[in-house]
């Protein structure tokens, strides 16, 4: 199963509100790149939850809980959206600080097109993220 990284402004959907909610539509995407990922994702599969902008930290796993669907944002009825729900919080937030500082990491996705919304995670990634979590 592929692992993925999605960002969100906390100020405009956070980790905590996604708890709150249960679920949620992940929509809104717009770049080719981040929809191609969103198409590919399946049920089941995780995610790590990034706030971007402000706190810039991997602060949660969630998962997608509802394969892709036309967006019901986009009024072109182009773009995908998919259905995540939340998994758990992670011990302690993993700063982009961090991440870059960790050589293991250097080759990430999220590094090489920083602007993308959804990125994939290798396992390999996933394994040192969730080591950084508990540090």
């Amino acid at each position: 199963m592929a692992r993925w990284l999605v960002k969100s402004e906390p100020f405009k959907y956070s980790w905590d509100q996604l708890v709150k909610d249960g679920q949620t539509v992940w929509d809104g995407v717009r770049n080719n790149q981040a929809a191609q990922y969103l198409r590919a994702m399946k049920l089941g599969e995780e995610l790590f939850f990034y706030h971007s902008n402000e706190g810039l930290a991997v602060v949660g796993i969630a998962e997608v809980v509802g394969e892709h669907f036309i967006d019901p944002s986009d009024p072109k009825a182009r773009f995908p959206a998919v259905l995540v729900g939340p998994k758990a919080a992670l011990p302690k937030p993993v700063t982009l600080a961090a991440m870059k500082a960790e050589p293991r990491l250097a080759g990430m996705a999220m590094f090489r097109q920083f602007r993308l919304s959804v990125a994939p995670v290798t396992d390999a990634e996933w394994d040192v993220v969730l080591e950084l979590a508990q540090a």
